[in-house]
């Protein structure tokens, strides 16, 4: 009787084993499946502040990419584009996408981010919201903002900050690029 009670809770103990091994090849291929989601740019559409939506497809061909997943009210993004600016010749034709979340009633928000910030003098740089919609912040799991991925002229993904990079790491990955 002994062995027969034995022989079971060796049973329900491979039985666990199996299921957590399980579970982490199948987090394993979601991380790996999730990194590889972000080597080609999302398929955004975003409403800019004249009310024309923005896509992939409006992306000039073989320039290289930044979007830039933002908050027009955070302090952090505001930041990186108050460093940007004096900087933008590096990054010479790269073409600037500049998404946020903020609700489309809100887009008067997103205009002043411009104003503010003098964004119109760039025409490499467009900023838009995705609504609510959520679709690039899905997609790069944005946890805070901003975030920051590069792309090259073929629009594979050389680098992705989900911090605020210095101006330095910056410029070098558009460089990359």
């Amino acid at each position: 009787m002994l062995t027969f009670i034995t022989g079971i809770n060796q049973s329900i103990l491979m039985k666990k084993l199996l299921l957590i091994l399980s579970l982490i090849v199948v987090a394993g291929c979601t991380q790996a499946q999730n990194k590889q989601t972000i080597e080609n740019i999302p398929p955004f559409k975003i409403l800019k502040s004249d009310s024309t939506y923005f896509t992939p497809a409006n992306l000039k061909k073989n320039k290289p990419v930044m979007i830039i997943y933002f908050s027009p009210d955070c302090s952090h993004c505001q930041h990186l584009v108050y460093e940007m600016k004096p900087k933008m010749k590096q990054f010479g034709d790269t073409q600037i996408v500049m998404v946020t979340f903020t609700e489309f009633t809100m887009l008067k928000m997103i205009k002043n981010f411009t104003r503010d910030f003098g964004l119109a003098r760039y025409p490499n740089i467009t900023v838009g919201t995705e609504g609510h919609t959520y679709v690039v912040q899905q997609y790069y799991q944005v946890k805070t903002t901003p975030y920051i991925a590069i792309y090259d002229h073929k629009g594979k993904l050389v680098q992705a900050f989900d911090k605020v990079p210095s101006m330095e790491e910056l410029i070098i990955a558009v460089k990359k690029a």
